[in-house]
């Protein structure tokens, strides 16, 4: 099954133009609030109209501006479970999981299906509980039950643990891994959270400012990100406006350094950018080590992060070089002082280059 998704909206100055392709098993999408995810959602389920392109899922065309069709949401068969799971309050668990089967119309069938689904949901036992009187966690499984009941041919969770605590958030995603993997639709998985998306997704497809990019592996994200915005999302804090100066080396224009990053360097790099934690703290790399000032250390949970700003390893405009983040063990970053200099190292396969 195939859902592709090409369109545009404009909401006052916010301009929505995503474009993605997707089949079975979970892709994400991931971006920061306001970014258009949700937006996204509620055009492909038909609650809000797109200005213009086309939707089609498994075939079925959903919406296409130029031949005018535009089914409603009941038509679609669009599975789309809400932050707040939206159920119906004055409606017990067995009344909202019924409401979930209009196209069943024989009453013993639709009490078998109802049946079925509380065993396989684990809610045995809160039948006539209405949702005031559930945990989070029961909430969301009668909502992603009442989902599957109506049989639909793609499900879009949106942001489902946005508002739980960490500890019923690591629990309530345990669960719906597992409903997930043995659901038999495509899943569109919304989140800011990066984690979120690398536990439960397989593909991903960012989107920034509006704007979508290919959907990729969600391993390529994490791995080799291919734009800032991907590498942002993907937890990258240190970047640089960098030019490429060799086939295999590029100069970090913020951080005055010229790095080796060990594989072609295409003319297209715009910027580059290291994970704070692959940074090695008084490690000498050859032409990858840069001698900075500590500006400020920052005792985290479990580790300690260490602000520091490079010195200008040539003579270049660089009278203020960006500072760049050091995340390392407690024990290494224990006797390390403002003020105090230091080297620190990448490994070439460390830095991202950007387009």
């Amino acid at each position: 099954m195939e859902l592709s998704v090409q369109i545009r909206k404009k909401l006052g100055k916010f301009n929505l133009d995503v474009a993605f392709e997707t089949g079975n098993g979970v892709t994400g999408l991931l971006g920061a609030s306001g970014c258009g995810k949700s937006l996204t959602l509620r055009c492909i389920a038909g609650i809000t109209k797109p200005d213009e392109g086309r939707i089609v899922l498994d075939g079925v065309t959903l919406f296409d501006s130029e031949r005018r069709i535009n089914l409603p949401p009941q038509k679609r068969r669009v599975g789309l479970l809400f932050q707040n799971y939206a159920l119906f309050p004055n409606m017990t668990v067995e009344q909202n999981l019924a409401a979930g089967l209009c196209r069943e119309r024989e009453r013993a069938q639709k009490e078998a299906l109802v049946a079925e689904m509380i065993h396989k949901f684990h809610l045995t036992g809160l039948e006539k509980h209405r949702p005031s009187q559930l945990s989070g966690g029961q909430q969301q499984r009668t909502a992603l039950a009442r989902i599957l009941l109506s049989r639909p041919r793609l499900l879009m969770l949106d942001e489902p643990f946005s508002a739980l605590d960490s500890y019923l958030k690591w629990e309530l995603e345990l669960e719906l891994s597992d409903h997930l993997t043995e659901s038999a639709v495509p899943v569109l998985f919304v989140s800011h959270s990066r984690d979120e998306v690398y536990r439960l997704c397989s593909r991903v497809c960012v989107i920034a400012g509006g704007s979508s990019q290919p959907c990729v592996p969600v391993r390529e994200l994490f791995d080799a990100p291919k734009t800032r915005e991907a590498a942002l999302l993907s937890g990258c804090k240190n970047y640089s406006e960098a030019v490429k100066i060799a086939e295999t080396r590029v100069r970090a224009l913020a951080w005055g350094q010229d790095l080796e990053c060990g594989r072609p360097v295409s003319d297209s790099v715009r910027s580059l950018g290291v994970r704070s934690h692959a940074l090695v703290l008084g490690a000498k790399m050859g032409e990858n080590t840069m001698e900075c000032v500590v500006l400020r250390v920052v005792d985290d949970v479990f580790s300690t992060v260490i602000l520091a700003r490079p010195l200008p390893a040539f003579d270049a405009d660089v009278s203020d070089c960006s500072r760049i983040r050091l995340d390392i063990p407690k024990e290494q970053g224990a006797a390390i002082q403002k003020g105090e200099r230091i080297l620190v190292g990448v490994a070439p396969d460390d830095i991202l280059l950007l387009e």
